[in-house]
């Protein structure tokens, strides 16, 4: 007999949420989009102002938000807000490391507070904030999405973006080794590479004309990226129907890498 037909299902009811950089851009997209699906939402960033907005609107779409303040770039404040995330709402099944900065400099100018900054705050912040949620989703049992947003910088050499590629391609190596390691507890780890977004910070490396219609000249789709671009690959890889999706680099990139 042939089994009833089941549709994947893109429903996140009962799970619980953290989103990185979550007052504005993608992350502030991400979170309305996991509320949007059936997620609790924990609301990590600096601007507490900037979160207690978004989290108006998470409560708005009918889901809990607990907005955290917190420095990535100082490792206390990542274990910190590890800990408060966690008991926010007794646990998580999903964690989307989005923040980051996006220093611009050339080879021949780049100094140790731009490449301890970039370390700092897109590679390092996340591995440990990753280590820290990914022990609490083993002790769980219940398995776990981690979703790691790097950069297409992370994938190809891009002028000006030496140490944010570097710590870009770093996070996307250390994806795969973190998919390795946590897939026997049914956690997925995936990693999305978006071309330029036009969120406030891609405007304000790729907002002169001069500069960006190069780039753009790159992108066989012709156009730059919005937040629902990529809060729409955050949301798949956080489903039930990604379920057997891990290691995985998830270009968002309207064919930039294929040329």
């Amino acid at each position: 007999m042939t089994a009833p037909f089941e549709a994947p299902s893109f429903r996140l009811d009962g799970r619980r949420a953290l989103v990185t950089g979550a007052s504005r851009g993608i992350g502030q997209h991400a979170a309305l989009t996991l509320a949007d699906a059936g997620a609790d939402v924990v609301l990590a960033g600096r601007d507490k102002a900037a979160l207690a907005d978004v989290a108006a609107q998470v409560r708005e779409l009918g889901r809990n938000a607990t907005p955290i303040t917190a420095e990535l770039a100082n490792p206390s404040d990542v274990e910190r807000l590890a800990e408060e995330a966690l008991a926010a709402y007794n646990g998580l099944d999903i964690l989307v490391n989005n923040a980051g900065v996006a220093p611009v400099e050339s080879v021949l100018d780049t100094s140790v507070d731009v490449l301890d900054e970039a370390y700092a705050v897109n590679l390092r912040a996340p591995l440990l904030l990753a280590a820290r949620v990914a022990r609490a989703m083993v002790d769980a049992g219940r398995g776990g999405k981690i979703i790691n947003i790097a950069s297409a910088a992370g994938q190809h050499a891009i002028a000006g973006h030496v140490a944010y590629g570097a710590a870009k391609a770093g996070l996307v190596l250390a994806t795969k080794v973190m998919a390795l390691e946590l897939a026997p507890h049914n956690i997925q780890v995936n990693v999305i590479c978006p071309t330029v977004i036009l969120t406030p910070m891609g405007l304000s490396v790729w907002g002169d004309p001069a500069k960006a219609e190069p780039m753009l000249a790159k992108i066989p789709a012709g156009r730059f990226g919005q937040p629902g671009d990529v809060s729409a690959a955050i949301r798949y890889l956080a489903s039930p129907a990604a379920d057997l999706v891990t290691g995985t680099e998830l270009t968002v990139d309207g064919g930039y890498g294929a040329v």
